[in-house]
């Protein structure tokens, strides 16, 4: 009985000092508890709200008498991973196709002002430049000999496009001619011949022609008037270029068209004024023939003087064009024995004519060309027409076309049959 009394006792005081000390814990947030929770008093009402709308309520928990108890969380030890080791994935690029850009328009051509000659004696420049004229329709063709060009043979630098010659050819090395005699040793005749042509008819080459032909083969001369080693209806066209008259652009128009090649015989003031033009004789596939530097009657020139008439000419050729062609005209036609075989000795061959007309004064008419021309026609024929006539450049292409009707076949000087 006793016992139960002192148990009835304790459990009073116990319940005294529980209500007791939760009414000393019912308070707004306790600056001591870092949780922020509010502790309410479970035996006392919870007061109305307080109007602080603006505050943020914490979280409300009901407190026990028996508190709960805490744990803490387990200390764990980090794990170590190592890490993974990767091979790089080497990938290809990808090919792409290259950008294709827009075409540029193409500007109007502008005229090609005729440039000045170069001066002094260039080196050769092994660069790739354009040439000073306008591109060949076709590469020209390269040929390589010897400096010193053998009776009939036509030389031309390497084609690098180098800027230091009008043609993209390299400079060639000047030639001593093999030094020929500036004597006249054998004591030639230096009579002046003046050639002649006689007027041909009837598709007959005229019997002055045979004799002189006849002349030059007997004493060994390399010098030609006309074919007599064929009986084909064969024709060598050749110009004579003294003065540029402003027709010479359309002839060569014309020979292109008519696929003809030819040759023409040039002198040195007109290769240094036009180079444009003499480079596209020699692009196009013609020859440039030496017709001296001042076109003088060669009958009555010294061997000394006959040597800088030539030589000045080629010089200049193979200086500024990286060209040189051993084929020479005497201007107005006259020579002499002792001339013609001291040009031989330089190598060159002299090339006359058979076929001519006054075609060098005042114009008489595109058909009087053509007419006197066609009349003219015979097999083996060296045709000689003047570059400066306006008639000649007007009537070239029907007298091309029918010469071909007529069943001639036009060839270049190298193709005689000599």
């Amino acid at each position: 009985m006793m016992i139960k009394k002192a148990v009835l006792i304790v459990l009073s005081v116990l319940f005294v000092v529980s209500s007791t000390a939760c009414r000393l814990l019912t308070q707004s947030t306790d600056p001591g508890n870092d949780m922020g929770f509010v502790f309410v008093d479970v035996d006392t009402p919870t007061p109305a709200p307080e109007a602080e709308a603006s505050a943020t309520a914490a979280p409300v928990v009901v407190y026990s008498t028996v508190p709960a108890p805490v744990t803490e969380p387990a200390e764990t030890e980090p794990v170590e991973t190592e890490p993974v080791e990767t091979e790089p994935v080497e990938t290809e690029p990808a090919e792409t196709e290259p950008a294709t850009a827009a075409p540029t328009p193409t500007p109007a051509p502008t005229p090609t002002p005729t440039p000045a000659p170069p001066t002094g004696t260039p080196e050769p420049v092994f660069v790739t430049a354009a040439p000073v004229t306008a591109a060949p329709t076709q590469a020209p063709v390269v040929v390589t000999n010897a400096p010193v060009s053998p009776s009939g043979k036509i030389i031309r630098g390497a084609y690098t496009g180098t800027s230091s010659t009008y043609t993209g050819y390299e400079p060639l090395p000047l030639s001593d001619f093999n030094n020929p005699p500036m004597e006249n040793v054998d004591n030639l005749s230096t009579a002046c011949i003046d050639h002649c042509t006689g007027n041909p008819t009837n598709g007959q080459v005229h019997d002055v022609v045979v004799t002189i032909q006849r002349g030059f083969d007997e004493r060994g001369a390399d010098a030609v008037c006309y074919d007599d080693k064929t009986t084909e209806k064969v024709l060598y066209l050749t110009f004579d270029l003294g003065v540029e008259n402003g027709y010479t652009n359309m002839i060569l128009d014309t020979l292109r068209e008519k696929n003809v090649k030819t040759t023409f015989f040039c002198t040195l003031p007109e290769i240094k004024a036009h180079p444009e033009i003499m480079t596209r004789i020699i692009h196009e596939g013609h020859i440039l023939g030496n017709h001296s530097c001042t076109h003088p009657d060669f009958s009555s020139l010294s061997h000394s003087r006959m040597y800088q008439e030539i030589k000045g000419f080629d010089d200049y050729l193979r200086t500024h064009y990286g060209y040189s062609a051993s084929y020479f005209r005497y201007p107005m036609g006259k020579h002499s024995i002792d001339s013609t075989d001291f040009l031989n000795r330089m190598g060159y061959t002299c090339v006359f004519w058979s076929i001519a007309w006054v075609d060098f004064n005042e114009p008489k008419g595109a058909d009087v060309a053509y007419q006197t021309v066609i009349g003219k026609l015979h097999p083996g024929a060296i045709i000689l027409l003047h570059a400066l006539s306006q008639d000649n450049a007007y009537a070239l292409a029907d007298i091309i076309d029918t010469a071909r009707s007529m069943g001639y076949e036009f060839r270049t000087l190298p193709e005689l049959r000599r």
